[in-house]
């Protein structure tokens, strides 16, 4: 039932005066009644203000939901379908959504850093509730019945005398291009019906029957296939190439060079691969060596001047207490890859009327359609991004390079589509990495443990590099004959932060002090990885508490309680906890347990890890026996998303925490397939147990990166209950562990 408003207030306090619905609205509401000001509005509905960007009334009974977000695995194609579903009191088979076309969708930016759920969710909930509102005041007004007397069942608004009308006989055909207000209240909790629970996924139909919906497997008529030739190495230039003879070869439709830019178009994939490896041999190329290699990166970043020394928290500490023990600790994290399991690719196609079109599976597809607009020299409007599902990437892989490599070679061959994929060699030789950073943690502390100054320094390359509207983000774009420099990189400030993305302990310590040495020079390229520097941080900061804990001889999961306020966060801790048998935890040789805690960025989810594990001390070899998860996203739409994302992360983190570290020597990349750069196995996964904490009526918490740091310092932390050895060096390979372990 609608609240108690009179139909003028109601209508008065939507902001609307002459709405296209097909039915005339009373002479009364003018635009006297127009606010004068427009006061923010819920999450991305402050940046796209208009109900049309986000949803429309469709003839054939169904509802059009609109996002910028795209789907990257996360599921949050379901989760916007479950809160407009609810919102309008409709069935979940009557959405169509439509995400990531730049040519339709709302502008929501970047699909990243756990954003979706606050802030896309948010702006469909309440645009949703809006819409559902005005619908009902419509029909008071065609029914001529007070709208507290109407109620809305799957899109039909039933009166209490019988009389009813639809959504679709309020507005067929009809424009909702008006101002949302934000001032109509979402449904209170006890109402849900879709909210909170796990319906089936969306995309999940089609992907368990082998439909074709990700980028990879798409075939449009009359499509074509390119492949690129990459420098040796980073510092590369171009200086010969036998065009001639691979033009020359079975199915090549035209080879394209660009300064330093090598393609070629052919009929077939093999037939363009082929190609792509003759020129590739009569390539000839000018080098530099750079690198510092991946064992001395560590040395490199703490020797290197830092481009700016950022104070990311200056707290003094008011009392007068003198320290008795000080505690310090260093711990160090190496170049990560995003290592999806699909080699990036796009499909662009230049029509007759100048319009390029390219079909990706980016997480900036507006963003990355201004950068490659730009360095085509086209205007923006005739460059048009839509967003296909990819083999999965969290952060910035190479999707966006890949946009831009099809756009160049298709802009060479107009009129058919082009298809461009990377060889596993060239993902991951080119991809961006997550950035090696080193840690230093200090504490001063008093006789009975208490933390009284701590201070956290960190060095870091940047943790964002993507296109961002900037060409030179772009890789083949700094290889043109007239190449675009890349941009000087800089660190996103809070709340957000990236390097020193949750460097700010939660714990409340008297004095907290934490600098980030931001480095710009970049050995290797570098961009975003699923969490930027919260992994880094989260796993200094809790394997630091860890030892704070074990030096006064004080239980792990007790000494964090102490320094926490935050009763969310102690809840998830206890209960990860309990979810372990922390307490009725039977220590036996080689056998550890151990706990990592993080609210993901200080203002996301909050999660708690917990693992049991084995160390073998002949092998170096880390089994881990037990893994649990307790986390609170605030109110939950769907559980098993939800779980889905705290299990991925706990996964992915376990495997960088075991495995994972890009090597190179001082001229090159040196991991080019899965042996060169392992991943953990499928043996070798633990079974996972998330519980969840609902809050409802509470904001969308982000989750999607809440695990990751947590897993990294819980894993080290039972390796060290387990062998008495702290490890602080990532990854804990079994060669790393073994030497470790020697050194007793």
């Amino acid at each position: 039932m609608m609240n108690a408003l009179s139909r003028r207030s109601l209508l008065k306090s939507v902001g609307y005066f002459s709405l296209s619905f097909g039915i005339p609205l009373q002479s009364e509401i003018s635009l006297a009644d127009a606010p004068n000001s427009k006061p923010p509005l819920p999450g991305d509905l402050n940046t796209n203000r208009k109900l049309s960007a986000w949803l429309r009334i469709n003839a054939n009974q169904t509802v059009t939901l609109l996002i910028g977000k795209v789907e990257l695995g996360q599921g949050i194609l379901t989760a916007v379908t479950q809160v407009c579903a609810e919102e309008l009191d409709i069935d979940l088979k009557r959405i169509n959504i439509i995400s990531g076309d730049t040519a339709l969708v709302p502008n929501e930016g970047v699909t990243a850093g756990s954003f979706s759920m606050p802030n896309c969710a948010t702006a469909v909930q309440y645009a949703s509730a809006e819409l559902r509102a005005l619908l009902l005041a419509l029909a008071s007004e065609k029914l001529k019945l007070p709208f507290e007397s109407l109620s809305v069942q799957d899109g039909l608004i039933k009166s209490t005398n019988g009389l009813s009308v639809s959504y679709w006989d309020l507005v067929l055909g009809a424009s909702l291009d008006k101002e949302a207000t934000g001032t109509v209240k979402p449904k209170d909790p006890s109402q849900y019906k879709y909210i909170g629970q796990s319906v089936i996924r969306v995309d999940f139909p089609k992907k368990m029957t082998g439909q074709a919906i990700f980028l990879q497997e798409l075939r449009p008529q009359g499509m074509v296939f390119a492949h690129i030739v990459r420098p040796p190495s980073y510092l590369s230039t171009l200086l010969t190439v036998n065009e001639s003879a691979v033009q020359s070869m079975p199915g090549v439709l035209k080879v394209v060079r660009n300064g330093s830019f090598l393609g070629v178009i052919a009929k077939r994939e093999q037939q363009a691969l082929a190609a792509a490896h003759e020129l590739s041999k009569s390539a000839k190329w000018s080098e530099q060596t750079l690198l510092p290699t991946h064992e001395g990166i560590f040395d490199w970043l703490l020797k290197t001047k830092p481009n700016k020394i950022i104070t990311t928290k200056k707290q003094a500490r008011a009392t007068a207490e003198v320290p008795t023990k000080t505690i310090e600790a260093t711990y160090f994290r190496p170049f990560h890859m995003h290592a999806s399991i699909g080699t990036s690719c796009a499909i662009a196609t230049l029509d007759a009327q100048g319009l390029l079109t390219i079909q990706t599976h980016s997480q900036s597809v507006f963003e990355t359609g201004l950068a490659i607009a730009k360095m085509l020299g086209m205007d923006p409007s005739k460059v048009r991004c839509q967003h296909q599902q990819g083999a999965g990437c969290y952060g910035h892989n190479m999707a966006d390079d890949a946009a831009a490599d099809a756009a160049l070679l298709a802009c060479a061959y107009p009129g058919v589509p082009v298809r461009l994929q990377y060889t596993r060699q060239q993902e991951h030789q080119w991809e961006p990495y997550g950035s090696a950073m080193v840690i230093k943690t200090k504490a001063a502390l008093n006789d009975q443990g208490q933390v009284l100054d701590w201070d956290l320094q960190l060095w870091s390359n940047p943790h964002t590099t993507r296109p961002s509207g900037e060409p030179g983000n772009l890789l083949s774009a700094r290889y043109l004959q007239k190449p675009f420099e890349m941009p000087l990189p800089i660190n996103g400030g809070p709340p957000n932060f990236a390097a020193d993305r949750n460097a700010v302990a939660l714990y409340d310590f008297p004095g907290h002090q934490v600098l980030t040495h931001f480095i710009t020079d970049m050995p290797v390229r570098v961009s975003s990885t699923r969490g930027l520097g919260a992994y880094a941080n989260v796993f200094a900061i809790e394997s630091f508490m860890d030892e704070l804990a074990h030096a006064f001889k004080a239980d792990p999961v007790e000494y964090r309680l102490r320094f926490l306020k935050d009763a969310r966060a102690r809840d998830v801790i206890q209960k990860a906890a309990a979810m372990l048998g922390w307490t009725k935890f039977n220590k036996t040789p080689g056998r550890g347990r151990g706990i990592g805690f993080a609210k993901y960025k200080n203002i996301a989810s909050y999660c708690a890890v917990a693992l049991e594990v084995e160390v073998n001390e002949k092998t170096g070899r880390i089994r881990v026996l037990k893994a649990v998860s307790s986390a609170d996203a605030g109110q939950i739409v769907n559980p098993d998303g939800v779980k889905n994302q705290i299990e991925g992360g706990l996964i992915q983190s376990l495997s960088w925490t075991l495995k994972e570290e890009v090597k190179f020597d001082q001229k090159n990349i040196l991991a080019e397939d899965w042996t060169s750069y392992p991943i953990l196995t499928f043996s070798e996964i633990p079974h996972v147990q998330v519980e969840l904490i609902d809050r409802p009526g509470m904001p969308f918490l982000g989750c999607g990166e809440a695990s990751q740091g947590p897993t990294g310092a819980a894993l080290a932390n039972a390796v060290f209950d387990a062998t008495g050895v702290r490890f602080r060096r990532l990854p804990l390979t079994p060669d790393r562990v073994k030497q470790g372990l020697q050194k007793l």
